[in-house]
């Protein structure tokens, strides 16, 4: 080949090689860059993309729930907190150190690999027995445990033990959801569990809780596999139970809380101040009528209604929401729970189904029973209402849950992608 051929073809060569470098250049800079205005719209949603972050639906409707749940507490409570603290801001400021520590939880535990709490659940079972016999050594006047002193709050080892028992169930039904139609791995482990649980809290006295945790039992076991048959037999045995210990005297203190049950508006002479927490719940939720008085223009709370940012706060809302927000507000909790167990049907893993429906579960159980309370249809027992009601323990264990689903929920987008 001629020299100068050879040079032409040489100069083509590099000139081929010298345009692949630079498109490859280019390329990687296009790739590389990122437009100012893209990139703050990625940043800022981000959390929130499919199969990076937490769902964005179930979290907004958390703190819809959760601000609400404050202006309510507020207002329902500063009256009280003033008459008995002499500070109006005393119980709302402790909420709000409640609702920091609970959503850092929340979002700590939304990006925690769920799994790592299966092989770790009866070690979690072990902790909530712990902390059951330690509250016993914290009797008040009245002879009741319910919880441990911290310093700036009190840990209730009920809020534990339901978590405990959804997580344990969770575990055991997934780890042996083939045998779970059988009464040995389904009705067996229940009553040992559900017994044991059942017995500390009997000796604090706690009966709201035994109720709160019989019902997760049953749901989790029945989600799990149990078969229905195993189901009214076990009804049908705690019935006779209940029955055995009432005639005996074994329920002394929870029979004492259904004196004057069902009867709050024309009570007895003699159970006229046993009903006086209903019969003010009651006089609240009728006074809010279809619009309600108006945000902070409550007057049961007023001294009227014991303790109105505890369990009875619901009939707070009512009276100052009316008819109309208390909907409102019942469907949004509808809502969360409804995403909920949505968001737990898609993992791709038995446990993480069970463990999130049971954990979505226990707000719906929760709500239930407490406007059944307010409204006398069931005796006046501490049921909280999540989101709404004062306390730390129950608020920041109740924000962790809810991380736990948001944990579910992320997993499954990321394998489903």
């Amino acid at each position: 080949m001629a020299p100068y051929k050879k040079m032409m073809l040489k100069a083509d060569i590099n000139r081929i090689y010298d345009d692949e470098y630079k498109a490859e250049r280019k390329a990687k800079k296009e790739k590389l860059f990122v437009h100012p205005s893209r990139k703050h719209k990625m940043k800022k949603s981000g959390l929130f993309k499919i199969g990076m972050g937490i769902d964005l639906p179930f979290c907004a409707l958390v703190l819809i729930l959760l601000t609400i749940g404050t202006i309510m507490m507020f207002s329902a409570s500063y009256a009280f907190a003033y008459y008995q603290q002499g500070n109006s801001y005393f119980y709302i400021g402790r909420q709000l150190i409640f609702i920091v520590v609970g959503l850092a939880a929340m979002f700590g535990f939304s990006f925690l690999n769920y799994n790592k709490l299966h092989k770790a659940a009866p070690i979690i079972l072990g902790v909530a027995y712990i902390a059951l016999l330690s509250v016993l050594l914290f009797r008040d006047d009245q002879g009741i445990a319910r919880w441990i002193p911290m310093g700036l709050f009190n840990i209730q080892p009920s809020e534990i033990a339901k978590f405990a028992i959804i997580l344990f169930f969770a575990h055991w039904a997934s780890k042996y959801y083939n045998k779970m139609q059988l009464a040995l791995y389904s009705v067996v482990p229940g009553v040992i569990v559900f017994g044991t649980t059942a017995v500390l809290l009997l000796l604090e006295p706690h009966y709201s809780g035994i109720v709160i945790i019989a019902m997760l039992t049953v749901l989790m076991l029945y989600i799990g596999g149990m078969k229905t048959k195993y189901l009214i037999i076990g009804f049908a045995v705690m019935v006779g139970l209940v029955l055995l210990l009432a005639v005996t005297g074994g329920l002394s203190y929870a029979m004492s809380r259904m004196d004057g049950w069902g009867q709050a508006l024309d009570p007895p002479d003699d159970m006229w101040w046993e009903t006086f927490q209903t019969r003010n719940s009651l006089y609240a939720i009728g006074s809010g009528g279809l619009w309600g008085l108006g945000l902070g223009q409550s007057r049961q709370k007023y001294l009227y209604l014991p303790e109105p940012q505890n369990d009875f706060i619901f009939a707070i809302v009512v009276e100052e929401l009316g008819l109309i927000g208390a909907v409102l507000i019942l469907l949004i909790f509808a809502l969360l729970i409804w995403r909920g167990i949505t968001l737990s049907l898609r993992a791709k893993d038995k446990f993480g189904k069970l463990l999130g429906i049971g954990l979505t579960s226990q707000i719906g159980v929760q709500v239930v029973l407490n406007i059944l309370v307010i409204t006398d249809w069931l005796p006046n027992t501490g049921i909280s209402l999540p989101f709404f009601s004062y306390g730390g323990s129950s608020l920041i264990m109740l924000l962790a849950q809810m991380g736990l689903v948001l944990s579910v929920s992320r997993t499954a987008n990321i394998e489903r992608q």
